[in-house]
């Protein structure tokens, strides 16, 4: 069966007048009138028949309207949604985003209060995924092998944050080797940044005890200022300076630092939304570096 000839017989049917369907379809009557015969001829039912001067639905077209009445309407309302589908995927960005997590947050929490209609799709992966938006460290391990087509990198010292109690923070500068005897806290959910807080005591020539960790960066935070141990903090990617129970240290020996690295892939090109928020996002990275003393 046509899909066409099924069509002008649901309106045909809808109005039961020949008259209105054809200024509806907007062809000849004659030509209507010849479709809807040709499908009855294929159906080998009659599907109306006549009304004094009008025409009716028989038993049969009753039969098959109301199949149609599931598939026209559903069929009829597919380009809207297409079109509101394409509209969203525009306004989608992808963020896979395994480092500076909370900075990434605050730059979205900024862009939404502009842009609230804008959807944001959040993973954490280590393996290859399809993202119109990555971050990442220089020591990550990351499958990558999307197109970039802009990046951004800053750099980030590592200090040693500890508690305000402990003896060590009317230091200003420590080698971590002084420290090597310590609990340490550490943040258990960001592999990348555990890897790198290891190498910088493995610099050192100790493994560090861990007396805590938490995939949860402000059970880390409270728990360093509760005296539970100590932690390393990265200068910009947890947002600041501690609050007044914690105090930051810099390490002296062996230099902490690392790379966070900011990229905006070829994968971008299908949502205007992505390289908008990539521009919002380097816009407040510049900020913050244009902060440090």
């Amino acid at each position: 069966m046509d899909l066409s000839k099924l069509r002008y017989f649901y309106i045909v049917a809808t109005h039961e007048h020949m008259t209105k369907a054809a200024e509806e379809i907007r062809i000849a009557q004659p030509a209507l009138t010849k479709a809807i015969h040709t499908l009855e001829d294929e159906l080998g039912v009659p599907l109306f028949e006549k009304s004094g001067r009008n025409i009716r639905l028989t038993v049969f077209g009753r039969h098959l309207k109301a199949r149609l009445d599931g598939v026209f309407p559903v069929l009829d309302r597919i380009p809207a949604e297409l079109t509101a589908l394409k509209q969203e995927k525009r306004n989608t960005v992808r963020l896979n985003v395994l480092a500076a997590s909370t900075m990434v947050t605050s730059a979205v929490i900024s862009y939404k209060k502009e842009h609230p209609h804008t959807i944001f799709e959040l993973t954490q992966s280590e393996e290859e995924t399809d993202c119109d938006i990555s971050v990442i460290t220089d020591n990550c391990t990351v499958k990558q092998s999307l197109p970039i087509k802009e990046e951004y990198r800053m750099d980030e010292r590592i200090d040693l944050a500890v508690p305000t109690g402990s003896p060590l923070s009317s230091l200003s500068s420590v080698a971590l080797e002084q420290v090597r005897d310590e609990e340490f806290i550490i943040l258990a959910g960001s592999r990348p940044f555990r890897e790198i807080c290891d190498s910088f005591c493995a610099r050192a020539g100790f493994k560090p005890r861990i007396s805590f960790e938490s995939d949860s960066l402000i059970a880390v935070q409270n728990s360093i200022g509760a005296g539970a141990g100590i932690g390393f903090w990265p200068e910009h990617s947890w947002c600041g300076a501690p609050t007044g129970d914690t105090r930051l240290l810099t390490i002296s020996e062996p230099p902490c630092k690392r790379t966070l690295v900011f990229r905006l892939h070829e994968t971008a090109r299908r949502s205007d939304a992505a390289e908008r928020f990539f521009a919002h996002l380097v816009s407040r990275l510049c900020a913050i570096q244009n902060e440090k003393p």
